[in-house]
C-alpha cells in the first residue's frame, strides 16, 4: 500500500509538472539538465558548493556554452530555476538528479568524493516519496553499493519509501546536432518501480528512453561507450606514429579507408585525449576490475598510447625546429587552442597542458591563442590568450595547432607562420603553399 501511495503521488506530480525538481552539480551536465527541466515547466532547484556558480545562475549568467544566458535570465526571472549551496533545500524536492564530477585522483584512481558528498547530503535530507537519480559516470556497482546503503540508513526502504535509479549523462559539449533532449537516455532503477518513476521523470524532457534491467548494466553502458572511443583512439593514434615512421600520410590513409561502406568506422588521431569523460571513464572500469583480481589489458595498453601522444607532439615540434636550425630552448612557440577539443572552453585533461609543460621544461617561451579560453592557469603561471594576427604569427618560431577551433583562420596561420605543427589536420582546408606545415 505504501509503495502504491508514494509512487502514485510522485507520478501525478511529475505528470502535472507540480514536482519540485532538484539537480546537484551545476556543471557541464547539471546546468543543461536543470535548464531543460525548468523550460519544460518544472520548478527547479540547482545545488552546487561553488558559490560563484550559484550566484551566476541566480543572476541569469551562463558559464556553460550549451546554455544561453538569455535562457537562464528568463528562467531565473520567472522563478522556474534557482540555485543554492544549501543541501537543506533537498528536503523540499520531489526528484533529485546527482550530476557531480567523478575525476581521477593524483594516483590515477577513481575519486568519488563528490558523489559521496552529494549522497551524504541527500541522505541527511531524504524524505518519503523522493526519487533520486545518479547521473555521474562511475564504476559498475556504485548506485547499489554506495548510494543505496546511505539512503536506506534513514530507515526508508527503496522502492517503497524512496526510489533510486541510475541514468548516465551523455553530454557532448559543443555538439550542435545532439543535446540532452534528443540524445537517447539509458535508465535503470534499483527496483522496477524505481525504474518506472525515473522513466516517467525523464520522459517529460527526453525524446527517447532506453530502459535496461539493472543499475549495474546502465553504469556499464556508459563505460562501454567511452571505452570504445578510448581504445579506438589509441589504435588510430598508434597508427599515426607508425605512419610517421613509414613516411605515409595517416590522414590520407584514413580518408581512403573511410570510403569502405561496411566494416570500418573512422577515428582521427590527435595530440592526446581530453575532457572529463574519455580519458577518465575507462580507468574507472579498469580500477574496478583490479579489485576483482582481473587486469583490463586492452584498456591499460590504450592508456599508455594515449598518454604518450603529447610527447609525440613535442617530438614533432623539436624535429620541426631542428629542421629550421633552431633549438626548443628560447624558441617562441605559439599554442593554437588550449581547450581539449574544437569549439569548447573546457580545458579539463586537455593535451595542450601536457604539451605546454613539456615545452616549458625544455626552456621554450610560450604563448597561446584560444578564443574560448581567455585565461589559463598552468601550475604556478598565468597565461592570457593573445589575439590572432599576422604579426603574432610571424614573431613566433613555431605555431602548434592543438585544438582546431572553427574561428581560426588557417590560411592566415599557414601563410604567416614560420613553422606549423598541425596535430588535427586542420590545415587540410588551406589551398596555398603548405611546405612549412608538419602534420602529426
Amino acid at each position: 500500500m505504501a509503495e502504491s501511495k508514494f509512487a502514485g503521488l510522485l507520478r501525478a506530480k511529475i505528470d502535472s509538472r507540480q514536482a519540485q525538481v532538484g539537480v546537484i552539480g551545476l556543471g557541464y551536465a547539471g546546468l543543461p539538465l536543470a535548464a531543460l527541466f525548468a523550460t519544460a515547466g518544472f520548478r527547479v532547484t540547482g545545488i552546487d558548493t561553488d558559490l560563484d556558480r550559484v550566484e551566476r545562475v541566480n543572476r541569469g549568467e551562463s558559464y556553460i556554452p550549451d546554455v544561453a544566458s538569455e535562457q537562464l535570465t528568463s528562467l531565473s526571472e520567472s522563478g522556474s530555476l534557482r540555485a543554492t549551496a544549501d543541501y537543506a533545500a533537498l528536503a523540499e524536492l520531489d526528484t533529485i538528479s546527482i550530476c557531480v564530477p567523478t575525476p581521477l585522483s593524483k594516483t590515477r584512481e577513481p575519486d568519488i568524493s563528490y558523489v559521496v558528498e552529494a549522497a551524504g547530503g541527500v541522505a541527511e535530507n531524504v524524505r518519503s516519496g523522493q526519487l533520486i537519480v545518479l547521473e555521474s559516470t562511475t564504476y559498475p556497482g556504485t548506485t547499489e553499493e554506495l548510494i543505496l546503503p546511505k539512503l536506506q540508513s534513514s530507515g526508508l526502504r527503496v522502492g517503497e519509501g524512496f526510489f533510486l535509479a541510475f541514468s548516465p549523462e551523455r553530454i557532448d559539449p559543443g555538439n550542435i546536432d545532439y543535446s540532452i533532449g534528443n540524445t537517447p537516455k539509458v535508465v535503470a532503477g534499483i527496483t522496477p518501480k524505481c525504474s518506472e518513476l525515473a522513466q516517467t521523470l525523464y520522459g517529460t524532457v527526453i525524446e527517447r528512453l532506453v530502459p535496461v534491467s539493472t543499475t549495474r548494466c546502465a553504469e556499464m553502458v556508459k563505460l562501454l561507450e567511452n571505452t570504445f572511443r578510448y581504445t579506438n583512439l589509441a589504435m588510430v593514434n598508434e597508427l599515426a606514429i607508425m605512419c610517421g615512421r613509414l613516411g605515409v600520410d595517416v590522414w590520407e590513409v584514413i580518408d581512403a579507408a573511410e570510403t569502405k561502406p561496411f566494416g570500418f568506422m573512422s577515428f582521427l588521431p590527435g595530440p592526446g585525449l581530453g575532457g572529463h569523460c574519455i580519458p577518465v571513464d575507462p580507468l574507472y572500469l579498469s580500477w574496478k576490475l583490479k579489485t576483482l583480481n582481473y587486469t583490463a589489458q586492452f584498456i591499460e595498453l590504450a592508456g599508455q598510447i594515449n598518454a604518450d601522444m603529447p610527447n609525440q607532439v613535442v617530438h614533432k615540434i623539436v624535429d620541426a625546429l631542428n629542421e629550421a636550425s633552431k633549438s626548443v630552448k628560447d624558441s617562441r612557440i605559439l599554442i593554437l587552442g588550449v581547450a581539449y577539443k574544437k569549439d569548447v572552453s573546457d580545458t579539463r585533461e586537455s593535451p595542450a597542458l601536457d604539451i605546454m609543460r613539456a615545452l616549458l621544461a625544455k626552456g621554450a617561451i610560450l604563448s597561446y591563442i584560444d578564443p574560448f579560453v581567455p585565461q589559463l592557469e598552468l601550475d604556478d603561471q598565468t597565461f592570457r590568450s593573445l589575439g590572432i594576427d599576422a604579426g603574432i604569427l610571424e614573431q613566433s618560431d613555431c605555431a602548434v595547432i592543438v585544438a582546431d577551433h572553427s574561428r581560426f583562420d588557417y590560411d592566415l596561420i599557414v601563410s604567416h607562420s614560420q613553422v606549423v605543427v598541425d596535430t588535427r589536420n586542420a590545415t587540410r582546408c588551406v589551398t596555398g603553399d603548405k611546405s612549412n606545415v608538419v602534420k602529426l
